[in-house]
């Protein structure tokens, strides 16, 4: 039997850096040539795109989410879905990620006919509820990250070395020491190369920076600073190769690339991100052939190309997996972490006001008898200009680099939004004079504040 690989690009159209008006660009010069790859060969891919990335892709470029609505039904393509809006589930709290995961599994419908039976979880950021939150919002599987969950280990941790910290960025060059002390131990290789289940029922399967990073690196053309030379296709080969040894020995499948798919047409953020360069998504359109490039010899090397949800379904041996129990809360993929996005400046100042605005909503929901998982239209245009609001893309990166003058200005604009809903609904529900529930006038000031504060920085790149 031959093995089964899966390539799995995600698309965040919220991504920092990236202005509203480049955004048809990237999905004219990314995603569409990602799709025309896949429908002119015998190729078959995961792709994963934000709610508000599939409503973009359908208001800005109809004829591209044509394509993808039929490379869907021809199954080409499986859709795989995220938050609605690209923040990190842990950081946030339990029902704006639940309200925020059923609305994009609404928009993927409306736009294309499916409803994504697999989830992904933005950055992989952490935290215990992360499996019951895409379970009750009806997810069958999760896409997962490996180097998190193997970190796990204190014995994995104890031989690589790699430590977590909050104002890290990632380790994520440095990730391929799990694989070098792995390669040989069926008992860890396992996790990547069978479907796992968690306690709660939910299936995982698992990616790696073990494989996605070698890619990316080949994508670009570029060297780690430690080469004179670019990777080549040989060593993608090897890594090939390699792993089809692994499999042979351990499971059933493996997934080289769940990675960006704004590289595959761009550089999107790889020269901020390596770098610390105010460069962002350059036109890079050999990375379209070379990424074709990646698919073909995987097919040389023996690989069967199959979508998640079949690697599942057709597994073998799916197991039974109580140590995702263990991955550290707060930790994120790249060997970074979600608290790292919820430390930076820009989150402890507007992460509080959101916080606010979130209580408002439960208490005004409260008073007028309404429940959080059926509220009112206002108090849901809340809840959706909240969940807006929190976007991970207006917090990150930390110092010297920073979000774009422009994702901040968006998040603010979510907050005047959300609190402007939560007033109508206390005048809706003849309560505007309770201000002692929620004062929509002093909150308005108070996101003022934070407003004048934030417009005032100056911001990478300027």
């Amino acid at each position: 039997m031959k093995p089964k690989i899966i390539f799995m690009p995600h698309a965040n159209i919220q991504y920092s850096q990236l202005p509203p008006e480049k955004r048809e660009w990237v999905i004219k010069n990314c995603y569409e040539k990602l799709f025309d790859l896949i429908d002119g060969g015998e190729y078959k891919i995961g792709f994963e795109a934000s709610g508000i990335t599939i409503d973009e892709i359908a208001e800005k470029a109809p004829e591209v989410m044509e394509k993808l609505k039929r490379l869907i039904a021809e199954g080409k393509i499986e859709p795989v879905a995220s938050p609605y809006i690209h923040f990190m589930l842990a950081n946030i709290s339990y029902e704006v990620c639940v309200d925020s995961l059923i609305h994009s599994r609404d928009v993927w419908e409306k736009h294309t006919g499916v409803r994504p039976r697999v989830g992904w979880n933005p950055e992989c950021g952490w935290a215990g509820y992360i499996p019951d939150a895409y379970k009750e919002a009806g997810f069958e599987s999760l896409v997962m990250d490996a180097d998190s969950f193997l970190l796990s280990f204190d014995e994995i941790r104890k031989a690589t070395g790699l430590e977590y910290d909050v104002a890290g960025h990632s380790n994520k060059n440095h990730l391929f020491k799990i694989e070098e002390y792995i390669k040989d131990k069926p008992e860890f290789l396992k996790y990547i190369t069978n479907p796992s289940v968690a306690p709660n029922g939910l299936k995982m399967i698992f990616r790696s920076d073990c494989m996605a990073n070698l890619l990316l690196w080949y994508l670009m053309g570029a060297t780690e600073g430690l080469r004179s030379e670019p990777i080549s296709m040989d060593e993608i080969n090897k890594m090939l190769q390699n792993w089809k040894e692994r499999i042979a020995k351990s499971g059933s499948f493996s997934m080289p690339y769940a990675e960006d798919a704004e590289y595959i047409g761009s550089s999107a953020y790889f020269y901020v991100k390596q770098f610390n360069q105010a460069r962002f998504f350059e036109p890079e359109p050999e990375a379209v052939e070379r990424f074709k490039e990646i698919l073909d010899t995987a097919r040389e090397n023996g690989y069967e190309f199959a979508l998640p949800s079949e690697v599942i379904e057709s597994s073998e041996n799916i197991i039974e997996n109580n140590y995702i129990d263990c991955i550290e809360n707060g930790v994120a993929w790249h060997g970074g972490t979600a608290k790292a996005w919820a430390n930076t400046d820009y989150s402890r100042i507007m992460d509080p006001v959101c916080l606010s605005i979130l209580n408002g909503i439960k208490a005004v929901a409260d008073k007028l008898g309404e429940d959080m998982n059926n509220l009112d239209s206002e108090l849901d245009n809340a809840m959706k200009a909240l969940a807006s609001a929190w976007v991970s893309d207006s917090r990150w990166p930390p110092e010297p680099t920073s979000p774009g003058r422009f994702n901040v200005r968006e998040s603010l604009d979510d907050m005047y939004r959300a609190n402007e809903a939560i007033k109508r609904a206390m005048e809706n529900g003849g309560i505007s004079d309770k201000r002692g529930i929620y004062s929509p006038n002093l909150m308005h000031t108070q996101i003022k504040a934070i407003d004048d504060k934030l417009m005032s920085l100056k911001y990478f790149g300027e």
